[in-house]
C-alpha cells in the first residue's frame, strides 16, 4: 500500500502535533515536511519527528510527495491556509473551528469548491466512540422522543500560567481567536449539530466571572430545536475537574456520559463510567451501563483523529466538511449576539 505523504502548515495548534505523532507510526502514511511562521517552532516540531522545515511555505505546497496538508495555525489565518493549499491542489484537514468569522468561513468554502480538493475539519467529538455510541442510541430511538441535551465542553487553562503567558497565549487573543467561547464551545456546537441537526434560535449568557486575561472565559447557551427541544451547552475555561459530560433526555430514557472534555478526565474516580443508559421500558435492569472505554485522557482522544484521519482520506470522505463546519460557526456567532444583545437570536 502507497504511503500517504503528509505536510504541516504551522505547528500552533497543538493538536496537530498529537496527529503527526500517531501518523509517525502508521504504515500507510508518512509525514513528509513542515513550514511554520515561527521558525523556532517549526524546526523544534521538525526535528522530533524526523522531517525537514521549510522557512518558504512553497516549499511545503510545491512537493508532489505531499499529498495533504494539515493546517494547524492561529484561527484567523485559516482562511489564508486554505486558498494556498486548495490553489496548490493538496488535501486539506483543517484544525478546529473552522474560522473566526463567517465571511472568512465562506472564503474556505468557495476555495475547497473552486480547486475540487478533499477537505475536512477535524472535530474529535465526531470520532470518539461514547459519542459514536450516543449517536446510535438516539438515532435507533433508545430513549424516544428527546426533550432536553446538556452538552459541557470545558478545560481549566485559564488558571494555568504556561497556557496564558507562553507560546500557546495567541489562543486567548481576539484577533487571533476571537474568545474562549468560539474556541472551545464549538466543540459542543458541532457535536449538537452532529447530533440532532440545526436549532432556530439561540439565548446566551457569556462573559469573564473569575478571570480577565482572555475575551471570555465561560458562558451559557441554550438552542431551540423547530419540534421544541432545548439543547444548553456550557463551556467555560476555568474548570478544573468535573465529571458529567452529557445529559440527554427523552421521553422513554435517558443517556448520560461522563470524562468526555479535558476538565472530567484530568481527574477521574477510580472506576468510571463513561455512558449509560436509562429505558422506562426496562426499568427492571437500572443504569445499564454500556460497553464503551473511557479514553486514558483527553489527549488520547485528541490523537484518535489521526487513524479516521488518514482512512477518510483515503476512501475520499469528509470527517466534516466545510459546509457542515460552518454551522456550527453560525451558532456560535449567534450566541455571542444573543448575550450581548440580551434577546433570542434566530440562527
Amino acid at each position: 500500500m502507497a504511503r500517504i505523504g503528509i505536510g504541516v502548515l504551522s505547528w500552533a495548534h497543538g493538536h496537530v502535533g498529537a496527529y503527526a505523532e500517531r501518523i509517525k507510526g502508521f504504515d500507510d502514511a508518512r509525514l513528509v515536511s513542515c513550514w511554520d511562521d515561527d521558525p523556532a517552532r517549526g524546526r523544534v516540531n521538525a526535528e522530533k519527528l524526523g522531517i525537514p522545515f521549510h522557512q518558504d511555505m512553497d516549499a511545503v505546497l510545491s512537493d508532489r510527495d505531499v499529498e495533504c496538508v494539515m493546517i494547524g495555525c492561529q484561527t484567523n489565518r485559516h482562511a489564508d491556509l486554505v486558498e494556498a493549499a486548495a490553489a496548490a491542489g493538496k488535501a486539506i484537514l483543517l484544525q478546529k473551528p473552522l474560522a473566526t468569522s463567517l465571511r472568512d468561513a465562506d472564503r474556505i468554502i468557495k476555495a475547497v469548491r473552486r480547486a475540487g480538493v478533499w477537505f475536512s475539519v477535524a472535530w474529535q467529538m465526531r470520532l470518539d466512540p461514547q459519542n459514536i455510541l450516543m449517536r446510535k442510541l438516539v438515532r435507533d430511538g433508545a430513549v424516544g422522543r428527546v426533550g432536553v441535551t446538556r452538552r459541557r465542553h470545558c478545560i481549566g487553562l485559564l488558571f494555568d500560567k504556561g497556557f496564558v503567558e507562553g507560546p500557546t497565549r495567541w489562543h486567548i487573543d481576539p484577533e487571533a481567536n476571537r474568545g474562549m467561547w468560539a474556541d472551545d464551545a464549538a466543540h459542543a456546537c458541532d457535536w449538537l449539530y452532529w447530533m440532532f441537526g440545526r436549532p432556530v434560535s439561540v439565548i446566551a449568557e457569556i462573559g469573564n466571572v473569575l478571570t480577565s486575561v482572555a475575551p471570555d472565559d465561560a458562558g451559557f447557551a441554550v438552542f431551540r430545536y423547530a419540534d421544541g427541544m432545548m439543547a444548553e451547552v456550557h463551556n467555560a475555561s476555568i474548570t478544573m475537574a468535573a465529571e458529567n459530560t452529557t445529559e440527554i433526555y427523552g421521553d422513554a430514557g435517558v443517556i448520560i456520559q461522563n470524562h468526555g472534555d479535558n476538565s472530567s478526565c484530568q481527574v477521574m474516580p477510580a472506576h468510571p463510567v463513561g455512558v449509560k443508559l436509562f429505558q422506562k421500558g426496562r426499568r427492571e435492569l437500572g443504569w445499564q451501563v454500556q460497553d464503551v472505554p473511557v479514553p486514558a485522557s483527553h489527549g488520547e482522544r485528541i490523537a484518535g483523529v489521526a487513524r479516521p484521519f488518514i482512512d477518510a482520506l483515503r476512501a475520499g470522505k469528509s470527517l466534516c466538511t466545510a459546509e457542515d463546519a460552518r454551522v456550527s460557526l453560525e451558532m456560535i456567532d449567534a450566541s455571542y449576539r444573543a448575550a450581548r444583545t440580551g434577546r433570542r437570536v434566530r440562527l
